[in-house]
């Protein structure tokens, strides 16, 4: 039985619904799998949309031959379909977090190496597609027209890793929190989870704390590992809760034999120190959305990515009977003339089953002398300008799935047509020149979004005219330009 939500769905589950849907499709999922498996790991990014912008032969010749091998392994490990299947996304539509670095693994050398994972610009993001580099902590070689090339705290994999490597999947279901609440709470009376919940009196809540969405029992083990990975001893960390909320806890224990807990802290820092306190990644704050998904049955095990389906198994409640999927509706049916007539796809177009060619030729003409049109002709018109299935056309080339949105219109339309004038139409040139937005993009010859260009001419003032300063203009941007220094002129 799926299990029942006292307030309805929350909008973050349809959200993910929706994401699970379209963003990674099957076909995707196949091919990236089968070319992974042969051991090409760059065919298998291809196939995810995942563009590798980095250098084996120049890693080596400047890190050496050790960290190469362990980036070049990482590489045949990573299932760049399952990255994608995991990375963070955003409201309302489940679109790729935009101008966002994450980190996958970090490689310990003279200059530590990262490798990363970059999104483009909101702007830039037609076809959702990843980016694949390296990142230096020293700062080197980090693309100057990226919003943020630095790997971003509160978004990181590289402890993480069965969210993105093929061979240490199965650790997913250890780390997505699937312990039943009564397990939690054994777990959380030996120990192993947060402190006493007398002592969260004073903590702020969650914003959305009532879906069961933050995996507080996994917070104590989840932040041992970000201390143990960044070479920190056990003190306080935060908790982002909100837009504008977050908890600063603490991780305490007596001693090494004994397992750690999470408490907040009884006096909050000042501003500056609680900003440079480490930060709780967000895939460890909270439950995976697949385990909430199927627990809410919104989703069904087999429906999700292979490898999660495999890990989530035996964790999740049993599928119900699957629910016979209705067949497409050809042909379809449309009162005409007192009549019920048949519209279907004939030699790879849509067209009139019931009406004679030369009929159809004449009513045609009709139409275009201004005749009123059949109403088999209105419904073909209809299903070409603006059908039933746009909003899944439109889904599909929102997160880049090009090729599944034409499937869809060729189903319904079939290959051979030619479409006309309507939402249909502009869905897909709008798609097409979001296309070469990105294309700039990525050769740098636009590296800020076309509409910051408007604001550009203040940096080239006619002569002898200063601009006026904005003023709405940030305090801080205000203060460096006053500041800046300027040469004396003479008076002549």
């Amino acid at each position: 039985m799926a299990a029942h939500l006292a307030n309805g769905i929350p909008t973050r589950l349809l959200m993910w619904q929706r994401v699970r849907e379209y963003a990674v499709p099957l076909s995707m999922i196949e091919t990236s799998t089968v070319r992974r498996s042969a051991g090409d790991w760059a065919g298998a990014c291809a196939a995810a949309r995942v563009d590798v912008d980095l250098d084996l032969r120049a890693v080596r010749s400047r890190h050496g031959t050790e960290v190469m091998a362990q980036l070049r392994a990482d590489l045949r490990r990573l299932a760049p379909d399952l990255l994608r299947w995991h990375m963070p996304r955003i409201a309302p539509d489940g679109r790729l977090r935009p101008g966002l670095t994450l980190s996958l693994a970090r490689y310990r050398g003279a200059v530590p190496l990262h490798l990363v994972v970059r999104t483009p610009p909101a702007w830039a993001d037609a076809g959702q597609r990843l980016s694949l580099a390296v990142w230096e902590e020293s700062g080197g070689g980090a693309p100057g027209h990226h919003p943020h090339p630095y790997p971003d705290r509160r978004f990181r994999l590289d402890l993480h890793r069965h969210l993105w490597d093929a061979e240490r999947s199965g650790e997913l279901a250890r780390r997505c929190g699937s312990l039943r609440a009564g397990a939690r709470r054994a777990a959380e009376a030996e120990g192993l989870g947060c402190a006493d919940d007398s002592l969260w009196a004073g903590a702020p809540r969650c914003t959305d704390d009532a879906d069961g969405s933050w995996a507080r029992a996994r917070w104590a083990s989840e932040a041992e590992m970000l201390f143990r990975a960044d070479g920190r001893p056990r003190g306080a960390f935060t908790v982002r809760l909100g837009p504008r909320s977050r908890a600063v806890l603490e991780l305490v224990a007596p001693d090494d034999s004994h397992a750690p807990t999470v408490r907040p802290m009884r006096e909050e820092p000042p501003p500056q120190e609680v900003a440079a306190l480490p930060v709780l990644p967000e895939a460890a704050a909270r439950v995976l959305p697949d385990l909430e998904l199927v627990r809410a049955g919104l989703v069904p095990v087999d429906r999700l990515h292979p490898l999660v389906a495999d890990a989530l198994a035996a964790h999740c409640p049993a599928a119900e009977a699957a629910t016979p999927v209705a067949e497409a509706r050809d042909p379809h049916r449309v009162e005409c003339r007192g009549e019920v007539h048949r519209i279907a796809l004939r030699d790879g177009v849509l067209t009139a089953v019931d009406h004679d060619p030369g009929q159809l030729r004449r009513e045609e003409l009709l139409v275009a002398l201004g005749g009123p049109p059949l109403p088999c002709l209105r419904a073909i018109d209809a299903v070409h300008r603006n059908p039933e299935e746009l909003p899944a056309v439109r889904e599909r080339l929102g997160h880049g799935d090009v090729v599944g949105a034409l499937a869809v219109v060729e189903g319904l339309l079939g290959p051979g047509a030619v479409l006309r004038d309507g939402p249909l139409r502009e869905e897909l040139e709008s798609a097409a020149a979001r296309r070469l937005d990105h294309g700039l993009y990525r050769s740098g010859l636009v590296p800020e979004h076309p509409a910051a260009g408007a604001a550009g001419n203040l940096a080239r003032p006619e002569a002898g005219h200063r601009p006026r300063l904005d003023r709405r203009l940030p305090h801080e941007m205000r203060r460096k330009r006053d500041g800046r220094t300027r040469p004396r002129i003479a008076a002549f």
